[in-house]
């Protein structure tokens, strides 16, 4: 004879549901029925879940960030002229983006992708850490390798090989840079002592950019362009060697990062509006916000990295930890997409930034 379930089994499985609000989002994905269509599949991530809905809310918040970049700067009540009080004599637009990543991303295939968006000046501002200077040249020296992860340290060192995850960098190439690099310093002790250049990290950069003069570097690119590069820790990797074993040669040399504090300060300070787009943690990641926090937050910004907040760090904070200290604005809609950012930037450019370079003619 049948009977019923008991009371508190079912009271606790079926419990009723409320409505859901008329504006909820239904999860759906694609449908590769239709084919292969890469715009349309990565427009479907937005309402696919997880990672895949962060992903398609940065893709919306760096559109914003470009429409309010595309807008005419207001302008002055006195003058009828645009307010423009960029420090470095950058054209002005309304919405100054600083761009950020760190070494390992330069060092991989991911540089193409930074390259284009400096070569179409499509940013205002870059904070790199040292490696992600000094792999830029060097690679314009001589080429990185895919390797393997698991390739053991003790073999590869005897070899004079430099394992970063799984690429692989001949120390030959260190070697290279030393050469290129060394009578670049010589010349600038010599304006210092001679002309009284005060050099700072990113002068240095941008004196790099010129002197590599390669159309393959991000910072020849930056160079052309006016965009400043600013890297605080340039001591911080291969750059710092160099600079050690030149002070043994020609001493001398001076790099002043007071000025170059007060230079990103005042290009958020004097900005309009500003957007950080920030690939990685750490030095890069801080920096960039700390300078928005001098004009009490950023109006947009988007982080793409792995770093989890439960340890405190930096590099794991969510956007909301940076709204709580000012470098967010409280009126933002910050996304981070806990990915790695080699799988997700170049999707991320292809849907915002690209779509905004026209495509060269076919040949």
């Amino acid at each position: 004879m049948a009977e019923a379930p008991p009371s508190k089994a079912t009271d606790a499985v079926l419990v009723q549901s409320e409505e859901m609000p008329a504006d909820s989002v239904v999860v759906g994905g694609y449908d590769f029925s239709n084919g292969v269509d890469y715009h349309a599949l990565l427009q479907t991530y937005l309402t696919s879940g997880f990672q895949a809905t962060s992903f398609g809310k940065a893709v919306e918040e760096i559109n914003r960030m470009l429409e309010k970049k595309a807008e005419p700067l207001p302008t002055d009540p006195e003058e009828d002229q645009p307010l423009n009080l960029h420090p470095l004599g950058r054209p002005k637009t309304n919405c100054t983006i600083f761009l950020g990543y760190t070494s390992n991303l330069i060092s991989s295939g991911v540089r193409d992708t930074l390259r284009f968006l400096a070569k179409n000046n499509m940013v205002d501002c870059i904070v790199a850490t040292a490696g992600g200077i000094e792999e830029d040249f060097i690679k314009c020296l001589a080429p990185t390798y895919l390797g393997e992860f698991h390739l053991k340290g003790k073999e590869l060192r005897a070899k004079g090989i430099n394992r970063i995850g799984n690429l692989l960098v001949p120390n030959d190439n260190y070697c290279k840079f030393e050469d290129w690099i060394m009578p670049i310093l010589d010349q600038m002790v010599l304006e210092q002592k001679t002309q009284g250049t005060v050099w700072t990290p990113s002068k240095m950069v941008h004196r790099l950019g010129k002197e590599i003069d390669n159309p393959d570097s991000v910072y020849y690119w930056c160079y052309k362009n006016n965009i400043p590069v600013f890297s605080p820790a340039l001591t911080d990797g291969s750059i710092g060697d160099m600079l050690y074993f030149h002070s043994y040669k020609n001493p001398g040399l001076v790099l002043d990062i007071v000025e170059d504090i007060r230079r990103i300060n005042n290009i958020a300070v004097h900005s309009q509006h500003t957007g950080m787009l920030i690939l990685g943690g750490g030095l890069v990641k801080h920096h960039i916000n700390n300078a928005n926090l001098m004009r009490n937050g950023a109006e947009y910004a988007v982080y793409v990295n792995t770093g989890q907040e439960f340890d405190g760090s930096d590099a794991g904070a969510r956007p909301d930890e940076a709204v709580s200290w000012g470098k967010i604005k409280m009126t933002a809609k910050p996304v981070k997409v806990y990915a790695d950012a080699t799988l997700v930037f170049p999707l991320l450019v292809a849907e915002t930034f690209a779509k905004n370079v026209k495509a060269p003619p076919a040949s």
